[in-house]
């Protein structure tokens, strides 16, 4: 964990100023894979992992951001245009100060140490996390209103968009801003409406695996995944114009329209519009506590973003066929936008201890990998943090 009382010494040595301290969390998804640019639905919950900004005004327009998990100093000015892409994580920063702005917001220059628990590229969008923790910062700080969080989220997804070349959805941003506590969130993210929904697992929990393996997800990939479901959209736009995106397809009638697709693109959408489906349906199961149902619903999101998608790896499908026939395991899946990263699991307490030496085992004999395990409740999102006198 960031230990706040150590990031204020640090700050203070840094800049010989008092900071205020924010943070937002990380995210795991559910359920609900790469739909969310697609107009579809997903379940998150935010994590108990969070990114930490220590921020305090400047007299002038400068940003200096110290990131202790990077261990680098960067800095730019708001006064002055840069380039819209470093390709660095400077990117998620200035992207989303510039993106504020954009919306009306008058951010000041601001001194920022930045330090964080959510690991970086294991698909718990510790991007987001960056985003929305320094943005709050920023417009905080600045001594003007703050970004409603909602605003927020979109300035963090149009920084991605701009400043690094990733045409994400919005679920990542959402999650980390609106989260509510002990809580998923099904979303819509055509209208950007959501309803909480109670994570009541019992004497079941959320077990995260980090597989730390990172085939790198390139912008082009994930791209490529989003033109891909564009071009199945038009084509069958042509036959229902009433089609503006997979969301508005249900499965009947997306089968009914399938042969008309090139094979790939068909199966790149039936990913999404059968994803939809088992997401609507697996919050339904966590309403009313069926978690085998749910967990059913998990496994074949795997199963569908393995074969259909290709967005898996075998590290991956690995972690997950360890455990698919433990007892006391109700479903696992890579989350995330893939390529690596990690899983999700839902299962019963008792059974963690065995889950994991499954995995490790697993791992460690076919890849020799050490991955790294945590249990987590659903968070809240993004928020001031204060000192305990």
């Amino acid at each position: 964990m960031v230990n706040l009382r150590a990031l204020k010494e640090r700050f203070e040595q840094l800049y010989q100023q008092s900071p205020r301290f924010f943070s937002a969390p990380g995210r795991v998804n559910l359920i609900g894979e790469h739909t969310d640019y697609n107009d579809g639905f997903v379940l998150p919950i935010a994590i108990q992992r969070r990114t930490f900004v220590a921020a305090a005004p400047r007299p002038d327009s400068r940003v200096i951001v110290r990131s202790l998990t990077m261990d680098q100093t960067v800095e730019f000015d708001l006064s002055q245009p840069g380039p819209t892409r470093r390709g660095s994580w400077l990117d998620y920063v200035e992207g989303t100060a510039r993106a504020l702005i954009e919306r009306g917001f008058a951010l000041c220059g601001a001194n920022l140490l930045v330090d964080s628990d959510v690991p970086a590229g294991a698909g718990l969008s510790a991007s987001a996390a960056l985003e929305l923790s320094v943005g709050y910062a920023l417009a905080a700080v600045g001594g003007k209103l703050s970004p409603a969080p909602l605003q927020l989220a979109l300035a963090g997804q149009a920084a991605e968009h701009t400043y690094v070349g990733t045409l994400c959805g919005i679920m990542d941003q959402y999650i980390s801003a609106l989260a509510v506590a002990n809580h998923a969130l099904l979303i819509d993210c055509r209208t950007l409406a959501f309803e909480p929904i109670a994570l009541q697992l019992g004497t079941a929990c959320v077990l995260i695996c980090d597989t730390r393996v990172k085939h790198e997800l390139s912008s082009s990939a994930y791209n490529e995944r989003r033109q891909q479901c564009e071009a199945g959209v038009r084509e069958m736009a042509r036959l229902v114009p009433t089609i503006r995106a997979l969301r508005d397809l249900g499965v009947e009638a997306f089968e009914a329209l399938s042969p008309s697709l090139p094979a790939l693109v068909a199966r790149r959408c039936r990913h999404v519009i059968h994803e939809n489906a088992r997401t609507l349906a697996a919050a339904a199961a966590l309403k009313e506590g069926r978690l085998a149902q749910l967990g059913s619903l998990m496994s074949a999101s795997h199963a569908s973003l393995r074969d259909d998608y290709e967005v898996s790896c075998v590290e991956l499908d690995e972690a997950v066929a360890a455990v698919a026939n433990e007892p006391g395991v109700y479903g696992s899946r890579m989350t995330g936008g893939g390529f690596g990263g990690c899983t999700v699991t839902v299962l019963e307490r008792e059974v963690v201890p065995r889950a994991m030496s499954a995995i490790s085992e697993r791992l460690r004999e076919k890849f020799r990998i050490e991955p790294n395990f945590f249990a987590t409740d659903a968070a809240a999102g993004v928020a001031e943090e204060y000192l305990e006198p």
